[in-house]
């Protein structure tokens, strides 16, 4: 290599280090702002905020979350699709990234349109209803709505979310008529149940633990492939008799596409770390959302596998966006 040439190379190594040093200043005195698909109190939003707020305190800079629910979740996805590259505009994504394009026309593409930093949790899903319904186990349910078609009903996040799949799977997999009342978010479905305008409620653990913990709500089964681990007497839907039945939610944080690959990988060592934080980790664990961390390349790998397999579920199960 002549002098000249590593000369060069030499002082494009010292450009790409400035410009890395003025983009992480540049956060430092901006905000990053984290977009929620989402209505407040629900699993996406409690995980933007305490994570977004340790992210600022350790590196010093300002996250702010900003709810913007409706469209199936869309909205908030085609909105950051949009927004500059820069690396100052996240979304929280959730399953419906990818089951949307299924049943709906969309303005973004999940395999194009944004830049992976993090599979940041995973969250089991559960059914659940009052302490004083008469449905003491998920078959309980299943038989009441044999026995009267159509009348019990039953609340999710949705239309076109991984619960409402999941509920339509149940549904098929029983050949049950159960009414679907879809809400705005999984808060909204639990406080719906909670005021005894629906039978059951199939959403977040996440989203039902604090009520579980205060004996206002009752479990009747887990959608996991094996048994939540602090409820360990309650049954999986597999194991009441519908054989390969598995509902997983997952929340991720992407970025618009053409983010530089150098921003989402410092997002993606920033969100990691705080999510190890011992003043994080316990309240995520003990709100049902598990560390996964799955970063960049690897959450991309995910997410075009998570697409394939929605499609081949909607396909199977005739499923159509309402």
């Amino acid at each position: 290599m002549t002098c000249a040439r590593r000369s060069l190379l030499l002082a494009a190594s010292a450009v790409a280090l400035g410009l890395l040093s003025f983009s992480h200043a540049a956060w430092s005195q901006r905000s990053i702002k984290i977009v929620v698909p989402f209505p407040p109190g629900g699993s996406a939003d409690i995980l933007a905020r305490l994570l977004g707020e340790q992210v600022g305190k350790t590196n010093g800079m300002t996250v702010v979350t900003e709810n913007r629910p409706g469209g199936g979740a869309s909205i908030a996805y085609e909105a950051v699709a949009r927004a500059a590259p820069d690396a100052n505009t996240l979304v929280i994504n959730g399953n419906s990234l990818v089951i949307n394009p299924h049943l709906r026309k969309v303005n973004y593409d999940p395999l194009t349109s944004f830049e992976p930093v993090c599979y940041l949790v995973s969250s089991p899903q559960v059914y659940v209803v009052n302490p004083d319904s008469p449905y003491r186990t998920l078959n309980d349910l299943i038989a009441a709505a044999r026995a009267k078609p159509g009348e019990v009903t039953l609340a999710s996040v949705g239309p076109a979310t991984t619960q409402h799949i999941g509920f339509e799977q149940l549904k098929h997999a029983a050949k049950v008529n159960i009414t679907y009342v879809p809400y705005g978010g999984g808060a909204p479905a639990m406080n719906a149940l909670l005021g005894g305008h629906v039978a059951a409620v199939f959403g977040n653990y996440s989203e039902a633990v604090e009520h579980i913990k205060a004996g206002k709500l009752r479990v009747l089964a887990s959608a996991s492939r094996t048994r939540i681990e602090p409820l360990p007497d309650v049954p999986t839907v597999a194991e009441l008799g519908f054989k390969d039945y598995e509902v997983e939610v997952w929340f991720g944080l992407l970025a618009p596409a053409k983010t530089a690959k150098d921003a989402t990988a410092q997002l993606a060592s920033w969100f990691t770390a705080a999510m190890q934080v011992p003043d994080v980790k316990p309240k995520l664990v003990n709100l049902g959302l598990y560390p996964v961390g799955l970063c960049n390349a690897d959450f991309g790998a995910h997410i075009h596998k998570q697409f394939d397999e929605y499609g081949r579920i909607i396909r199977d199960a005739n499923i159509k966006a309402e």
